[in-house]
């Protein structure tokens, strides 16, 4: 006999009826011509898990974001690990897990919280703040992989800088010169090494003027509006700090110079105070020519300034430099491209999912699963040009298994295609199941829609159409 499977943290039950209030209470508030539906959402940007801090990378033709994650439940700052996320269309993200956690620094005892990663000779570094176990204070440091997303592992065995403040990020300048800033509630710097993971010289604080980050009312011990997250890049021969300002509620301010150590002009809001979460945290790239802010908010059900969620807004520079002010909203950036459904897609690419759940991959990489009646994943964009004929999928399931329903026009609506999975003997236990498909063509948003009996149905690992006769895919390479 199976044995039951253990149930994810937040339970199904209270997601649809957290979800369900939320919509009720929204469409009671806004007009409906104002207020995207569920299914035109795109942000957050991931909705099976809390996710916070986002930093984004752009690497070899996709971004790649790394966040926090907070927790279910959480009320004051759970985090135990951080995530990475993809996407080389800025609406559909895969989800590549948790490479790196608190655990994987053994110096480390707890607060997986806001960092950053950055590329250089081939490598890829993440800095991240977390608490030190001999101290009990917060510290910096630095994990290092071959790959964007993983494994990383601990590149020193000790913090690279320990001052109890928080929030790093790096920016290399066009010299090859890298420097890593962070704090709260001071804001420091200190050169980095070409090692990444050594420093030249001791940490320095960029002095927290008036002139450079603004005025604060209220608070004789912070005169200025810088209070933590600080973001760092240059464009255009301007170096910008973008950084969380004024807690509590936070918003989001910058500040320019003509060097990567100021002086600093402040230059303003580019994000109200908005949103369920007082915390808020910036990141901006510049992605396939176009100019893309992300932050967070407690768009969720449950959603709180403990329980946060990853957005991103696309937005255009003034000619001189300045950042417009961006407001929230849920329908997100608009996609860049459309994906391919003739390549192997992995199952956890989504554009907006309900009730799934992911989890590692005994093939290698993340799978859905947690699958229950009506479950679905949207993915958005997709070119389908003439039209498949066949669908293949990658399977698995320990009960009386179920099938995979792809659906056009919403998770109910037209079934253009169903593939059936029988139980494989264990959740991961996989097998490769094709159905044939008609009525896909254009470009269209499709629905994986999971239908059958009662508890967990399917898990899927990756999925493809072809336009021949249904053919058997093998496995990952490398599971």
């Amino acid at each position: 006999m199976t044995p039951a499977r253990p149930r994810p943290t937040r339970t199904r039950l209270a997601r649809a009826v957290a979800w369900a209030a939320s919509l009720l209470l929204a469409f009671a508030l806004a007009p409906a011509a104002v207020f995207p539906t569920q299914a035109k959402a795109d942000n957050p940007i991931v909705q099976h898990i809390y996710t916070a801090d986002p930093a984004p990378l752009v690497h070899d033709g996709r971004i790649y974001l790394y966040t926090g994650h907070d927790e279910d439940n959480s009320t004051n700052y759970t985090m135990k690990e951080w995530r990475v996320w993809s996407t080389a269309d800025m609406v559909n993200w895969t989800d590549h897990g948790s490479p790196l956690s608190v655990a994987s620094f053994s110096w480390a005892s707890a607060n997986a919280w806001a960092g950053q990663v950055v590329s250089r000779n081939g490598k890829f570094y993440w800095y991240v703040p977390t608490t030190e176990r001999a101290t009990g204070r917060m510290a910096i440091g630095v994990a290092v992989s071959d790959s964007p997303t993983g494994p990383f592992r601990d590149a020193l065995g000790h913090p690279l800088v320990a001052n109890g403040e928080i929030d790093p990020t790096v920016f290399i300048d066009d010299d090859g010169q890298a420097y890593l800033y962070w704090g709260n509630p001071n804001l420091w710097y200190v050169r980095l090494n070409p090692d990444m993971i050594s420093h030249s010289g001791s940490p320095a604080k960029i002095p927290l003027t008036t002139a450079g980050f603004g005025t604060r009312t209220g608070d004789p011990n912070r005169p200025t509006l810088f209070e933590e997250g600080p973001w760092v890049y240059k464009r255009g021969g301007l170096y910008y700090i973008v950084y969380a300002a004024k807690c509590c509620s936070e918003f989001i301010a910058y500040s320019t110079a003509p060097g990567p150590t100021g002086p600093w002009t402040y230059r303003g809001t580019i994000m109200p105070t908005q949103g369920a979460s007082f915390t808020n945290h910036p990141g901006i790239v510049d992605f396939k020519g176009t100019s893309y802010f992300f932050y967070h908010n407690g768009a969720l059900p449950g959603g709180s300034g403990y329980t946060r969620s990853v957005a991103v807004e696309k937005f255009s520079y003034e000619p001189d430099g300045t950042i417009p002010t961006i407001n929230m909203t849920s329908t997100g950036a608009p996609q860049v491209g459309t994906l391919d459904p003739y390549i192997r897609q992995e199952a956890e690419t989504i554009a907006w999912e309900s009730g799934i759940e992911t989890e590692p991959s005994s093939e290698g990489g993340m799978n859905v699963g947690y699958t229950e009646n009506g479950d679905y994943i949207k993915v958005k964009g997709v070119a389908f040009g003439a039209g498949p004929s066949s669908f293949t999928a990658r399977v698995a399931s320990a009960t009386g298994g179920g099938a995979i329903e792809l659906r056009l026009g919403g998770p109910n609506g037209t079934v253009v295609g169903r593939c059936g999975v029988p139980n494989t003997g264990g959740w991961q236990t996989w097998t490769t199941v094709s159905c044939p498909v008609s009525g896909l063509t254009g470009t269209q948003d499709l629905y994986l829609r999971f239908a059958g009996g009662s508890g967990y149905l399917v898990n899927a690992d990756w999925w493809r159409f072809t336009t021949g006769a249904a053919t058997a895919l093998p496995g990952r390479p490398g599971g």
